[in-house]
């Protein structure tokens, strides 16, 4: 692969909610006209997957350069690159083939994004409608990033928040107030009862903190322990993000499991959106070990940049040092509609090698390859034009494992579904918590399930915070 693609990422992020970790008070450089739109529209003709699909992408859509310009100067860069994307009806349930292109208008807050970094005060939470029928928006802790301002703060796992600031939410409002510039707000909490119909009602309950936006980088993983049951033991992993600054915490978490002697782990990727590739192949050998060389996965591009294709391996070594590998032949890992990219490549990667049990929800479904593009001849940094700070992730490969598969737009289907419900949520790690009780009981053959009936409407998942703030992500550097 050349090396000028240095940042192909297989993301899913909201290109509006990107915030800069920057101290520093620089302003972009004003733009001359047409450069932003003409590197816009090169980049697309070059590298998005489905720019033959595209008319106004086509080699022969213009007839001269003045024919060019008067197309250009019709868009701002931002709606020009909206209206260059590929979205026909699909048959997948969220109705678009291409939801996943974006574009920035500062680069260095996309490249501190790329590294797992941003201003963060620590909440991870969810976000739901409180009903189908209105735009009345709730969120609920998952979990609390340490060392956050959130980390010293009263704030648990499954706690309901309707407002910031005083102001609820809503589907209108909701990502402005809760991703604005400001680096301080007061988020309001409430109760979440039901009423005879069993429809749920929002009572604000009083409590209201205040919670500060440092720099943070998190630590994907959360929590590593074993769990013996009857004759198992098992290993359990909550791993959060894909950042290979921590592959050798990774690696000595599975040297952990491997000094315990684990008989089965049971992997929590349930708000794991990704990050980078190499992670991705390392934990995969590190799960495995006996298909050293093996094709774990497989990006195609478009019929032009074919010669890009490149195929990723198994592998047994982490910077020349010996991956702790498990050689184990089955999985199980749970998920919720926010495991995605890199967490679905797992999952379809490991597929055709060993058993993987699949226990929660379906994933997001990413199947796709993005490039950092920026306006430079190669596309890279190297001699980028000084007058803009514009950068790209179109769609530029579609991914696929060794047997080929990688139609899962609609997400990877679990063979044992169990939606995360904000009544029941559980504390992570625990043997009680619904997801993880479920695989022990599958493991153990007790088929141990402590979900309580339903008697309440579920809560729709809407949105979630590390989707708002760009840290899902699948990424590699060749």
């Amino acid at each position: 692969m050349k090396t000028q693609y240095k940042h192909l990422l297989l993301l899913f992020v909201s290109l509006l909610f990107l915030q800069s970790c920057q101290d520093n008070d620089d302003t972009l450089p004003k733009t001359t006209d047409l450069e932003v739109q003409k590197f816009i529209w090169r980049g697309l003709n070059q590298m998005y997957l489905w720019q033959s699909d595209v008319p106004d992408l086509a080699n022969n859509r213009f007839a001269n350069n003045l024919e060019y310009e008067n197309f250009l100067k019709q868009y701002s860069p931002e709606d020009l690159f909206e209206n260059l994307l590929y979205r026909p009806p699909s048959k997948y349930s969220t109705g678009v083939v291409d939801r996943f292109s974006w574009i920035v208008n500062d680069y260095l807050t996309l490249e501190q994004q790329l590294q797992g970094t941003s201003k963060n005060n620590g909440v991870e939470f969810g976000l739901s409608l409180v009903t189908q029928n209105s735009n009345q928006v709730i969120g609920y802790i998952r979990y609390i990033i340490p060392n956050s301002d959130a980390a010293n703060k009263n704030i648990q796992r499954g706690e309901v928040f309707y407002g910031v600031n005083g102001t609820s939410l809503t589907l209108n409002n909701y990502a402005d107030l809760l991703f604005s510039a400001d680096e301080n707000y007061t988020l309001n909490f409430a109760n979440l009862t039901y009423d005879t119909n069993n429809n749920p009602v929002i009572t604000p309950n009083g409590k209201n903190l205040n919670l500060t936006k440092t720099t943070l980088a998190e630590n994907p993983i959360l929590i590593k322990k074993v769990i013996t049951s009857g004759t198992h033991k098992i290993g359990y992993l909550m791993y959060n993000g894909f950042y290979p600054g921590y592959d050798t915490q990774l690696n000595d978490a599975f040297g952990y499991f491997k000094t315990e002697g684990i008989t089965d782990l049971v992997l929590d990727l349930r708000y794991n959106g990704g990050g980078a590739v190499s992670s991705a192949v390392r934990l995969a050998s590190m799960i495995t070990g006996q298909f050293k060389g093996q094709v774990f996965n497989e990006l195609a591009y478009n019929e032009r940049k074919s010669y890009l294709n490149q195929k990723y391996l198994f592998i047994s070594t982490l910077n020349e040092a010996s991956l702790n590998s498990l050689n184990l032949s089955k999985v199980y890992i749970l998920t919720t509609g926010s495991t995605a990219s890199a967490s679905e490549l797992i999952i379809n990667g490991l597929n055709p090698y060993i058993n993987v049990v699949q226990i929660g929800d379906y994933t997001y479904g990413k199947n796709v390859a993005s490039v950092t593009l920026y306006d430079s001849p190669s596309f890279t940094k190297t001699g980028v034009n000084p007058n803009h700070r514009y950068a790209m992730q179109p769609i530029v490969a579609h991914s696929v494992n060794s047997e080929g598969f990688g139609d899962y737009l609609d997400g990877l289907t679990p063979d044992y579904q169990l939606t995360e419900r904000i009544k029941t949520l559980g504390v992570l790690g625990d043997t009680n918590e619904p997801l993880l009780s479920t695989a022990i009981g599958k493991i153990t053959g007790t088929a141990k399930f402590i979900v309580p009936e339903k008697t309440t409407t579920d809560l729709k998942l809407l949105n979630d915070s590390k989707t708002l703030k760009g840290m899902n992500m699948m990424y590699f550097k060749p």
